[in-house]
């Protein structure tokens, strides 16, 4: 039974360690392998292969550290018999140091100084100038590794591949690998090893794929890459590495294709294209046959599969694969057009075209897409009487509610080709047709006559002020009658109010948030402070010039006040006072300042003005207290 696990746990590492270059998952393997071949005769051994195969494929991860501190240990604590194996062990453990601290990695700095330790050990003669010969591709690691902890604060690693969201956590998290694979991509080692570079770059595409599977643009730009590195060493003359990367491009295309992305017809598309670069027709023919099989539409993958054919092996293979998409019930009327049009560019024949036309016909009698389509391709043989008769066929066998976007392209054939009459006879047979919806329309019918292709007779205003259908196709007007049900693209319709007109989208809309005035503080009245609690309440009122009225007279309300309640505003007055530590008389003298100073200050501000005289204001509290003094002194 332990045999069986251990074979079955064996299997599962072969099936996942190198497609998923996880560091958690590769310390596991290493753990495994410890535990269940120590008590073997050559475990050291197996051990030390282990651990090198794992530092080549995830050693260059910033958080490896641990891996190359375990396996430095591990060489330490072996037995070494003898002054040759002593120093067999000695220049292993330098060897896997020095491979260490030239690495990037979140514990260099630990291990340059347990690799310091062990050279002054070994031989404090040697040691300064093996230590000095380092130094510098430590001082790169260390440099590089803070470089890299600020590129890569944030990233989401370990999380399960998800199908696309579109949200704005996500966007935000691939644009920060994107980040940081370009950081890589700028070999901040200033490594001048090609292989080098290419190994931290795809590294760290393969960590984004770990969590972003789903997403075919990072398979893509990683192919991308590889290829182009491929060519580069190529270009300097290192062709076995070029081609072990060209390899290695198919094997990523294959791991894209057969994985997540099984169903993705663009990184098929384009990993045919590759095969097709490297002169493997067969190959790409096994991946069209595949993708056919798989996928519920095969409608696009029949048109690329016959444009491949025809470049590869000639219009006869591109006619073979337009016959099989032909038998195949899913495929619909593009596979004809793209057949006719082939045959008409490739062979210049118009007949061989007319006739796949006419098998599309009558498959999609119809179909108003495909039947524009064949129309189109009719106008530009210039053979008018075909297209009439063609436009007649078809304008018998369709209901109502699929015509019109035929009549509408029988109005532009006559009006490019047909004279005046003609024109006005196809007009009046179309509003025969279309009775109820052009009653009362005749100023529609004729912007119709006039249009060409995106220029109108009137502005986009005048023609909702008559009710033309305005829809956005193509930034084009496609015309006055486009209903839900003759729409070409059966695409939703935009909202319409009553009426047809055309209403604004509220969706996008915000409410509205007046911003306040930058002349006015919010904790300023005419320049003087207000208290905290006053401040609070006026950011909660509305805006001043929301207030028009009615105002209030502020003298005169004192006045009223001071006249009814006499005993209250002397109280009020005292309180008031005593809040400033005063007498009444003191803060009444302040106060009388205050205004005299004030008054100064805007004399002076209008010093170019004519000179006048200024009242008394009309309320002046000290002068009515002095008043009411004397009245009493002389009573």
């Amino acid at each position: 039974a332990v045999v069986s696990t251990q074979s079955t746990g064996e299997s599962l590492f072969q099936r996942c360690l190198l497609k998923v270059l996880n560091l958690d998952l590769w310390k596991f393997y290493l753990t495994y392998v410890k535990e269940t071949k120590r008590l073997l005769p050559n475990f050291r051994e197996k051990m030390m292969k282990a651990y090198e195969f794992a530092l080549d494929k995830v050693g260059i991860d910033v958080a490896s550290g641990n891996i190359w501190s375990d396996y430095v240990n591990f060489i330490k604590d072996g037995e070494a018999a003898g002054s040759y194996a002593e120093n067999q062990k000695i220049m292993a453990i330098r060897r896997v140091y020095q491979r260490a601290v030239m690495m990037p990695l979140s514990n260099v700095e630990q291990l340059w100084r347990d690799y310091s330790t062990f050279e002054q050990n070994v031989n404090e003669i040697i040691a300064k100038k093996l230590l000095e010969e380092r130094s510098r591709d430590y001082q790169n690691a260390r440099r590089v590794a803070k470089d890299y902890e600020a590129t890569t604060r944030g990233l989401t690693r370990g999380a399960p591949a998800v199908p696309p969201q579109n949200n704005a956590e996500e966007r935000q998290q691939i644009e920060m690998w994107k980040k940081y694979i370009g950081w890589e991509k700028n070999n901040p080692m200033r490594s001048d090893d090609n292989s080098l570079i290419k190994k931290r770059v795809m590294y760290a595409y393969e960590q984004a794929l770990l969590t972003w599977g789903h997403h075919p643009d990072i398979w893509y730009e990683a192919a991308l890459f590889l290829e182009r590195s491929a060519n580069l060493v190529h270009e300097k003359g290192d062709t076995q590495s070029a081609t072990n990367w060209r390899d290695e491009v198919a094997a990523l295309y294959e791991k894209a294709t057969k994985g997540l992305l099984k169903n993705n017809l663009l990184l098929h598309f384009a990993y045919a294209d590759y095969e097709e670069s490297r002169m493997k027709p067969e190959e790409c023919h096994k991946i069209y046959n595949e993708l056919v099989n798989t996928v519920t539409d095969p409608t696009l993958v029949y048109v690329q599969y016959m444009k491949f054919a025809r470049r590869a092996e000639g219009i006869k293979a591109a006619r073979g694969v337009f016959k099989k998409a032909r038998d195949d019930k899913r495929s619909s009327y593009h596979v004809y057009v793209a057949s006719a049009l082939m045959e008409y560019y490739t062979t210049k024949s118009k007949d061989i075209a007319l006739k796949i036309f006419e098998l599309g016909l009558k498959k999609f009698p119809k179909n108003t897409a495909y039947i524009l389509k064949y129309l189109n391709h009719l106008a530009h043989q210039n053979d008018d009487n075909t297209t009439r008769v063609l436009f007649e066929r078809v304008l018998t066998s369709l209901e109502k509610d699929q015509s019109w976007p035929i009549w509408s392209e029988f109005l532009s054939f006559e009006s490019n080709v047909g004279d005046l009459a003609s024109l006005i006879k196809v007009e009046k047979r179309r509003s025969n047709a279309f009775e109820s919806e052009c009653k009362m329309k005749e100023t529609s019918l004729l912007v119709d006559r006039y249009k060409y292709l995106d220029l109108y007779p009137c502005t986009t205003q005048e023609l909702r002020a008559m009710d033309y259908q305005v829809e956005q196709d193509n930034s084009q007007i496609r015309g006055f009658l486009a209903p839900n049900k003759t729409a070409l693209n059966n695409r939703e319709q935009p909202t319409k109010g009553s009426g047809g007109v055309a209403r604004p989208d509220f969706s996008h809309m915000v409410p509205f948030s007046p911003l306040p005035s930058s002349s006015m503080r919010a904790n300023q009245v005419f320049g003087y402070p207000i208290p905290a609690a006053a401040s609070d309440l006026l950011s909660n009122m509305p805006p001043p010039h929301c207030f028009h009225g009615p105002f209030v007279a502020v003298d005169k309300l004192i006045k009223i006040i001071a006249e009814k309640c006499p005993q209250s505003f002397e109280a009020m007055l005292e309180k008031m006072a005593a809040s400033e530590n005063m007498d009444v008389d003191q803060y009444m003298s302040t106060t009388d300042r205050g205004d005299r100073s004030k008054k100064r200050h805007l004399d002076e501000e209008e010093d170019d003005g004519p000179t006048r005289t200024t009242a008394p204001p009309a309320f002046d509290l000290y002068r009515m207290r002095q008043q009411r003094r004397h009245d009493t002194a002389a009573m």
